[in-house]
């Protein structure tokens, strides 16, 4: 059990500097491969001057959960996140573990209008400490960007912040990505994580608009939208676009730089600010245009992004408007297939490029106390381009491997340069740390728990013939259903008097779970003959601290190259239970902890055996105390 961190104590007289870099995914068997090939010198002569080590991770090992572990100093039952996805218990709805709008809104109605009196507001649910408020606790300043888990950015004590993953876009989710296409065979509708928008091409010219968010100012509801109209050059694959107060001209095949929008909620009188790239992607006679997530304007926020609230704008004002949305790189576009790999790695290469921009800018401005600073792309393109390493991935190819499989490595020799750039700044008397929240393996099968659930009798459909449709779980019979999976490694029970017309009574809640779990771990793939799951953990078993009453029932820790199914995370109830993973997200890491552990690399020797994620803030802190 690992205690946070408290106390205080008065500055000492040496400046002193710590630079964390967090590099989310690095994985320690690619890193120990990359250093014997040589192709990570600087990281390696960080690990002859003091230490590398494989790094403990977070049960389960998911990225939100992992380092709100580094940042409270404990674990979950400390901090309260225990997957991407929470429930609410009384409704079974779905949210976003990190954050959430909290609190009712009072209104007065003028006309079809609903103004707000007194209102919600979206609050960080990360409980517990955190590392940067420690260290201003000891008279150092901290200044920590990026770092998940942070939205809306939480500082009781002045330290300089910068959200992000866990970020929404200006929709409240991870991103939605919206495509225009006159395309044969598409049609208006949703698909995860993005919306496809059906429009026509008359004469050369298309007139349509960009969904917003809900206009909550409308009594009777409604989305609000901005106008695009787009002239197609007659002669070339070309476009003159407009979109709210933007003008620009494309080619086909080209991305616009950040435009600002203004999303209209009351007439001349209330706006929702936001911003957009746009991808041109066919422009002849079939036209397709990607537009990405709507994201928060760091130069204009209409949420809280930073603390203080104006550092997003100055941080903007110097490298220029960037993506504010938590997982940039659009992985969903990718998937769907309105991205290829070609284009996804042009626009994942754009974040990077961002985030490269970001560090150049801020690090030579840091002088003295705590600097952090995340980089998301091997956590993001190891997802969708593991497929590229793997050659017993169901959609490895010689030819993917010869393209694009040289892109993952490049990314680890560009990080590599910036713990070089890290070092230099350091002088014999600096801490500097680099880690990994996890490592990462290949995500070749999937595991349909519901679907398991069902067909061994814990859960009952109200329709048995519409086991593919109906998503987050509208098939289900509650009252005969006594266990569900939500989110990527978490079940739950019905529970009587916790979830709506639970039917699971609490004197059989112990022996249910236990049962399950005990037959979770004996199930056997009949196509392959593995165990799709490793371990099944009781969370009063692995976290420790109040919030353990809010973990799922049951944590599952799936094998390797095994995860939960895409319809598992959607609530739905397909007819196989094991089936190959065909989507370009190829990699993953929501598994048993065991076997994605991350790295760990230091200046200094630390006296710690088997470190995990929960031990190094108190790492740094012992820095800033010595």
């Amino acid at each position: 059990m690992c205690v946070p961190f408290s106390g205080c104590t008065r500055r000492r007289g040496s400046v002193k500097r710590a630079i964390i870099l967090g590099f989310d995914g690095m994985d320690p068997g690619i890193t120990t491969r990359m250093i014997k090939q040589r192709r990570l010198p600087n990281l390696q002569r960080l690990a002859e001057r003091g230490m590398f080590s494989v790094l403990g991770t977070s049960t389960p090992p998911q990225s939100p959960v992992a380092w709100s572990n580094f940042i409270a100093g404990a674990d979950p039952g400390v901090h309260g996140i225990f997957d991407f996805i929470a429930r609410d218990a009384a409704t079974r709805v779905p949210y976003l573990s990190t954050s959430r709008i909290v609190g009712q809104t009072k209104t007065v109605r003028l006309g079809k209008y609903e103004f707000p009196l007194s209102g919600g507001e979206m609050t960080n649910l990360r409980q517990g400490p955190n590392l940067w408020d420690q260290v201003e606790m000891r008279g150092y300043p901290a200044t920590v960007l990026r770092i998940p888990s942070n939205f809306p950015p939480i500082t009781k004590h002045g330290s300089t912040t910068l959200s992000g993953l866990g970020t929404p876009d200006i929709h409240g989710g991870y991103g939605i990505f919206t495509c225009f296409t006159n395309q044969i065979g598409e049609r208006t509708r949703s698909i995860p994580g993005g919306h496809i928008e059906r429009i026509r091409l008359r004469n050369n010219r298309i007139e349509t608009s960009l969904p917003g968010p809900a206009n909550t100012f409308l009594a009777a509801g409604g989305i609000s939208s901005i106008p695009i109209t787009i002239n197609k050059d007659p002669a070339t694959p070309a476009a003159r676009i407009r979109i709210g107060e933007n003008e620009l001209l494309l080619k086909e095949g080209e991305w616009s730089e950040w435009l600002p929008l203004q999303f209209e909620m009351v007439p001349h009188m209330v706006s929702l600010p936001g911003m957009c790239r746009l991808y041109l992607k066919i422009c002849r006679e079939d036209f397709v245009m990607y537009v990405t997530p709507i994201n928060i304007d760091p130069a204009d926020p209409a949420m809280p992004v930073s603390s203080p609230d104006k550092f997003s704008k100055e941080l903007a004002d110097r490298i220029g408007r960037y993506y504010t949305q938590g997982m940039a790189e659009d992985t969903s576009a990718l998937s769907s297939g309105f991205l290829t790999d070609n284009e996804y790695r042009e626009q994942s290469l754009y974040v990077f490029n961002e985030s490269m921009r970001m560090f150049h800018s801020e690090l030579p401005r840091f002088t003295e106390g705590l600097f952090f600073f995340y980089f998301s792309c091997l956590d993001q393109n190891a997802h969708a381009f593991w497929r590229t390493l793997d050659r017993d991935h169901p959609l490895y190819t010689p030819e993917l491997a010869r393209t694009h499989g040289d892109y993952l490595p490049w990314l680890y020799e560009q990080l590599d340069k910036a713990a070089g750039e890290a070092m230099l700044a350091c002088d014999d008397e600096s801490f500097l740390m680099v880690l990994s929240d996890h490592g990462f393996g290949s995500f070749r099968r999937q595991f349909n728990l519901n679907s398991w659930l069902l067909d061994n009798g814990y859960a009952t459909p109200v329709n048995r013939h519409d086991r593919t449709e109906a998503e987050y779980f509208a098939n289900t019979e509650w009252g005969e259903t006594r266990a569900y999976g939500l989110g990527i490694n978490s079940l739950y029970l019905n529970l009587a008097g916790r979830e709506p017309d639970g039917c699971v009574k609490s004197g059989d809640f112990d022996r249910l779970r236990r049962e399950i779990a005990r037959k979770l771990e004996q199930v056997v793939d009949p196509e392959s003959g593995g165990h799709p799951i490793h371990r099944v953990f009781l969370p009063e078993e692995i976290y420790h601290g109040d919030q353990v009453k809010n973990a799922p029932d049951l944590v599952i820790g799936y094998h390797q190259n095994w995860r939960a199914s895409w319809d598992t995370i959607l609530g739905k109830y397909p007819e196989k239970i094991y089936l190959d993973n065909t989507d370009p997200w190829s990699g993953d890491h929501c598994i048993d902890s065991c076997f994605c552990r991350g790295c760990l690399f230091c200046n200094q020797k630390l006296s710690i055996k088997n470190p995990g994620l929960e031990d190094l803030s108190r790492q740094i802190i012992n820095y800033f105390e010595s």
